[in-house]
């Protein structure tokens, strides 16, 4: 199977390249497009590479009802017991900022793009030039949307939180039908925060195996451990909710990273992809002075011509040069062929 890969701008996002690392603003503007630009900023500034936004309405999302359908049921640790309707204008980011923070975004020379939730936000998106769309989870299983989006013909990352094996066949089918072959998918765990025992991160190459995707991670844990494993298993775009500080409160701030955790990120996910290297046991090139060093066999002691060698006159010691320690038992009890001074490497040629 070979190598998938996809292009962003000046990006290629495969796994012979460092981890596209995309930074969710989500609701984390508390309606505020100043604070909203001030990420944009802090994120540029953190050598992420792509910002990401939500395109809806409440009114495009849910509708205004107030049965129990349309509340997050009571024991959820963030938003228990709230309205859909009224979450969702609190968190959405309204239309008219779309313009703005994308131009924020492309001065820095990110990429901004966005999770559409329904046709009129595709078309927004594609007045404003978008260059990859994202499906969120929960969306996995509107083929309706799914196909809207694919036929923009723009790469696709697809998230697959609380969705089963057979939701994501469905869905890479669906988008692959209508002629789009740039599909990513993130390997997801929709709960907010989400456990790291329940990760399950050694489903990534699973992922990009069974469905021959560029695959990445959509990771709602705290912190960045999870998502600098991830990479170690194989994902080539990472995604991590951002604030300017959870102390300032918001509806995703408590699963999201700072600034400066986000920088970490982007260092650390980097690190992780570089220590993969490739398969091999050799020796390589930056252990040459290791090399040098290690036990070689020695003449310990002064010797006389047709003394024996014992393990008073020749010992494994460091530095290399001499016989391997491996000939140590052979070489016990021969005799010098000639006079050797103490520090000179053993070879046969003194035995």
């Amino acid at each position: 199977m070979a190598d998938r890969s996809i292009t962003v701008g000046a990006h290629t996002v495969d796994a012979h390249h460092r981890p596209f690392v995309v930074a969710e603003m989500s609701g984390n503007h508390n309606g505020d497009l100043g604070r909203a630009l001030a990420i944009v900023d802090a994120v540029a500034e953190s050598g992420a590479q792509a910002l990401k936004l939500q395109t809806y309405r409440a009114d495009t999302i849910t509708i205004d009802a107030d049965g129990p359908a349309f509340r997050v049921s009571a024991g959820h640790e963030l938003w228990g017991g709230k309205n859909l309707y009224q979450l969702y204008e609190e968190a959405h980011t309204p239309w008219e900022w779309h313009a703005p923070i994308f131009e924020r975004a492309r001065e820095h020379g990110l990429v901004p793009f966005s999770s559409p939730f329904d046709g009129t936000a595709v078309d927004l998106l594609e007045d404003l030039d978008v260059e990859l769309y994202k499906i969120a989870s929960l969306e996995i299983g509107d083929l309706a949307l799914l196909r809207r989006v694919a036929r923009t013909g723009k790469p696709m990352v697809i998230s697959t939180g609380a969705a089963s094996i057979s939701d994501v066949d469905t869905a890479v089918r669906t988008i692959r039908a209508e002629g789009n072959d740039q599909v990513v998918v993130l390997a997801c765990t929709s709960s907010y925060p989400a456990l790291p025992s329940e990760s399950n991160l050694r489903s990534i190459p699973v992922i990009r195996d069974t469905f021959d995707v560029v695959v990445g991670l959509s990771d709602h844990t705290k912190g960045i451990g999870a998502a600098v494993a991830g990479v170690a298993l194989g994902a080539c775009l990472i995604e991590k909710h951002v604030t300017l500080a959870r102390a300032d409160g918001g509806v995703d701030s408590d699963f999201s990273l700072e600034p400066h955790e986000l920088a970490a990120l982007a260092t650390e996910t980097e690190v992780a992809w570089q220590a993969l290297g490739e398969v091999r046991l050799d020796p390589t090139a930056g252990e040459a002075e290791s090399r040098r060093l290690r036990r070689s066999l020695y003449v310990v002691a002064d010797v006389r011509a047709g003394d024996v060698v014992t393990e008073d006159n020749v010992r494994s010691i460091r530095p290399a040069g001499g016989l391997e320690p491996v000939h140590l038992d052979t070489v016990l009890g021969r005799t010098f062929r000639t006079d050797v001074a103490r520090g000179t490497a053993l070879g046969w040629d003194l035995v």
